[in-house]
């Protein structure tokens, strides 16, 4: 029963990616805007990977590095195969966002099931993170991608499959605590860690920046300064 709650929880983390495609496809705000939102998401990313996903004593253990840039890596590399068909534009930096939010999604998630097994719930101020940071990857990924073909389905089906990928990550984040008492995710927090810092250099930062200017910057600030908060009040 509580992997089912490990994975509920793994769900609900990924659940803002919906709220974020639903006002990209019903709201239809200004590129300005989704661009300070961008900015403002990939604010708490950066926030959640100096916080949360980059483990407490991450210099003495080298395979934490190895983990660190080994997502970098893997998302370096789907990230080229999944763009290669088409050229750099609008249509490929929102693919790239969707591949970073799958690539950031399933580690977390398996995060937060290690949280329940090891303590019966999940941090608040992780989950708040994920929740808030997932929020404006989809928004900014959902306003152009129906431009690139598959109408507005296309993104739900997306963003719905990334759901489904994370509760079941957090069912086995779960079991593999219960299975293997001595995991706690540090690795797979170094992976995403890496694989989200590629992905908002790649492509969230500057998309961003690009639609919404230089207020994008201050956004940023303020993304990072609103997940740190709530990182320290954990």
């Amino acid at each position: 029963m509580e992997a089912l709650q490990a994975a509920a929880w793994g769900a609900f983390g990924a659940s803002s990616l919906l709220i974020g495609a639903w006002l990209a496809v019903h709201w239809r705000a200004p590129r300005a805007t989704v661009g300070m939102v961008m900015g403002f998401g990939a604010g708490a990313l950066l926030a959640a990977i100096a916080y949360e996903l980059i483990p407490t004593g991450f210099g003495p253990d080298p395979w934490l590095f190895a983990a660190f840039g080994l997502g970098a890596a893997v998302f370096y590399q789907l990230d080229r195969a999944v763009t290669k068909r088409s050229s750099r534009g609008a249509g490929s930096a929102q693919r790239s966002i969707a591949l970073g939010a799958l690539l950031d999604g399933i580690p977390e998630s398996m995060v937060l099931g290690m949280g329940v097994a090891q303590g019966g719930t999940v941090g608040v101020a992780f989950l708040a993170a994920v929740f808030l940071s997932n929020l404006p990857e989809s928004l900014g990924a959902t306003a152009t991608m129906d431009t690139v073909g598959g109408g507005p389905r296309r993104p739900y089906r997306i963003w719905w499959i990334i759901i489904g990928l994370s509760a079941l990550a957090a069912a086995v984040g779960y079991l593999a605590v219960t299975l293997l008492p001595q995991a706690d995710g540090t690795y797979a927090e170094a992976f995403a860690a890496g694989a989200v810092l590629t992905m908002l250099t790649d492509s969230m930062m500057p998309e961003a920046y690009a639609q919404g200017g230089k207020a994008t910057g201050l956004l940023t600030v303020l993304g990072f300064a609103v997940a740190g908060a709530l990182s320290a009040m954990a």
